[in-house]
């Protein structure tokens, strides 16, 4: 029977899983479109103001350097190679100034706290399920878990949008992992942008179902394909990998789309952003119409919007996002004269609120040049790019996470898979190439109830 999309249905073929292993977590970025490269913003790629069209929008402020007014509105991406925003979301080629600055941000918020409807225990969860939520300490849902999961466990399709660092990885794990308790035949394919995000949701899924028997493979690009392989040949409940890694799979056939019953889509503006488009629809064409497709990002754009309207079925739409940034960021601008960029950033760095932070540039080269100019200077950094290997990736983001390193220099590509506790702050030493960009950039700080500071660099004058 068609969907709403006028598709035929496919018959259900058979499936393939495995369980957790220690090769769950090989594996690395998967491919990317050239599109996407091109798109990328040079270093210092941040355009003075037009004078003709300071007047329409001057602002004034103090900034971390010090300095002069900044006024006038000013090229958001303006050094992007080749001038292409297509699929990169909002290029704002009159971006204000103003809007990175944003002193008090909590000042605004006169509403009363999110009152939750239910707690886990009202949702009626398997019971050790429900044991593993009490022992990770969780009582009282989110936002986005408490109006998200009961339209899950009743078997809707659903799109989820929240800011980043409020629960979204569990609102869509917590009733997914219920109904395959109760069904072990289900199968749940989660696509994601990254290799870290892929594996940060594994790692969730670990901890939410201790000794459950429930399996998973990680099938994520740049890695040797081979262990992922073998996995495959074992049952799996779950497959969780980014979209060039599993379409490879599926047309070597070693995933069988028949078998998936579920699809999540996690921060799947980004997939689109990077060029992933073409596996996106190649790998939900041949999953069965009757699948359950869930839609969960920080920002929805017109691109997802149209995935939604041809691949989900009268799907419920749940928004907890009041607004594109949390109100628990401080947004403030640095103010640099181009001799002294580095300089200036080296001196924030040795300041010491400054203890966990996240620098984002613009390009993988210039990522690893300042990261190794940061070590020269004194400061323990580390960098995390799509030039190094998975292992590599790894390493730099576990010595962040322990505390080995005080600065991870960034990539965009990177900032979906960085989950970290306690980043105080985000420091765009390079502008990004769009606001989607910029407000994922700085919601790697802030999140849940913790507060953080994101600092954009700007020219002086």
């Amino acid at each position: 029977m068609p969907n709403s999309s006028g598709r035929p249905s496919r018959p259900v073929a058979g499936r393939s899983r495995r369980p957790f292993s220690s090769n769950t977590a090989s594996g690395d970025s998967a491919r990317r479109s050239s599109s996407a490269h091109r798109s990328t913003p040079r270093t210092g790629g941040y355009s003075r103001p037009n004078s003709s069209s300071s007047s329409s929008s001057s602002f004034s402020r103090g900034g971390y350097a010090g300095g002069r007014s900044f006024g006038g509105r000013s090229s958001f991406g303006g050094g992007s190679r080749g001038g292409s925003s297509r699929g990169r979301g909002r290029v704002m080629s009159t971006f204000d100034v103003s809007k990175f600055i944003n002193l008090n941000p909590a000042k605004p918020v006169t509403e009363a706290p999110y009152q939750a409807k239910h707690t886990f225990n009202d949702f009626g969860l398997d019971k050790d399920l429900a044991l593993a939520i009490a022992t990770m300490g969780l009582v009282t849902p989110s936002p986005i878990q408490d109006q998200v999961i009961p339209y899950i466990l009743q078997g809707h399709d659903v799109v989820g949008l929240a800011q980043t660092g409020t629960g979204k990885t569990a609102a869509f794990l917590i009733p997914v992992i219920h109904k395959t308790l109760h069904e072990r035949s289900r199968q749940t394919l989660i696509l994601t942008p990254t290799r870290e995000l892929a594996i940060q949701i594994e790692q969730e899924l670990r901890r939410l179902t201790p000794r459950m028997n429930l399996y998973a493979t990680v099938c994520v690009g740049g890695m040797n394909i081979r262990p992922q392989i073998s996995g495959l040949r074992r049952k799996n409940h779950f497959i969780i990998g980014t979209p060039g890694r599993v379409q490879d799979l599926i047309d070597r056939g070693h995933i069988k789309p028949g078998g998936i019953t579920t699809v999540i889509f996690d921060e799947a503006d980004r997939m689109l952003d990077m060029g992933f488009i073409h596996d996106m629809r190649e790998i939900l064409k041949d999953i069965p119409d009757e699948r359950e497709t869930l839609f969960f990002s920080a920002t929805m754009s017109k691109s997802v919007e149209g995935l939604v309207n041809d691949f989900l079925r009268d799907p419920i739409t749940v928004s907890v996002r009041k607004t594109d940034i949390t109100n628990s960021i401080t947004q403030d601008v640095v103010r640099y004269e181009h001799h002294n960029k580095f300089d200036t950033l080296v001196n924030l760095l040795k300041t010491e609120e400054f203890t966990r932070v996240i620098v984002f540039g613009a390009m993988k080269h210039s990522v690893e040049k300042l990261s190794l100019e940061l070590v020269h200077a004194g400061i323990k950094a580390d960098a995390i790019h799509g030039n190094k290997s998975h292992v590599q990736r790894q390493r730099a983001l576990k010595n962040f996470k322990d505390g080995r390193v005080q600065v991870l220099v960034a990539t965009d590509v990177a900032a979906r898979g960085i989950h970290v506790d306690d980043v105080s702050h985000v420091i765009n030493y390079d502008l990004p190439g769009t606001y989607e960009d910029y407000v994922h950039r700085i919601g790697r700080t802030g999140r849940s109830d913790k507060s953080g500071k994101a600092l954009t660099f700007v020219p002086a004058h």
